[in-house]
């Protein structure tokens, strides 16, 4: 069919729809000079900054070793969740620095920008860290607090007198 012909039925429409298909994105690795890949990753208010080099396994969060600043159990597992779905534990190091928030969201930034530092190191690895939700920004963020309101729901208490 030419260019400059105009289609005039459904079915000429279906017969040029099916030779044009839609290819998938081509998602390749992106390195900075160091050999590093570099991405960042927010939770709440927490924006973390993260590295990822080949290495053998060590994470340092704001020049401290992971468990010495992650002192919970909980905030500990949050962070090698990518690592360990990608199956990469001991592979990789990461350095990461974290601000704004507190722990469990700055522990959840961190997360975030190890997820997308590693697809960006080893794109095959995506459609892991896809099904697993880990390259998903969790948007969930405090209310604000209303007018005439303790908080942003919570009503003051009501007296008769």
């Amino acid at each position: 069919m030419a260019e400059d012909q105009t289609l005039s039925s459904l079915e000429e429409l279906a017969e040029v729809a099916e030779n044009i298909a839609p290819e998938a994105p081509v998602y390749v690795q992106k390195l900075d000079e160091h050999g590093r890949a570099y991405a960042t990753g927010k939770r709440k208010d927490a924006v973390a900054r993260v590295w990822i080099k080949p290495g053998s396994g060590r994470i340092t969060i704001n020049g401290r070793e992971f468990e010495k600043y992650f002192a919970r159990p909980v905030l500990r597992l949050v962070l090698m969740q990518p690592v360990i779905a990608a199956e990469r534990s001991d592979q990789y190091d990461v350095v990461a620095t974290v601000s704004g928030g507190g722990l469990s969201g700055q522990a959840g930034a961190v997360r975030h920008g190890i997820s997308k530092a590693l697809t960006l190191f080893e794109p095959d690895l995506r459609p892991v860290l896809k099904k697993g939700g880990f390259l998903t920004r969790d948007s969930r963020v405090v209310e604000r607090k209303k007018y005439g309101k303790a908080k942003a729901r919570r009503s003051f208490q009501f007296s008769k007198r």
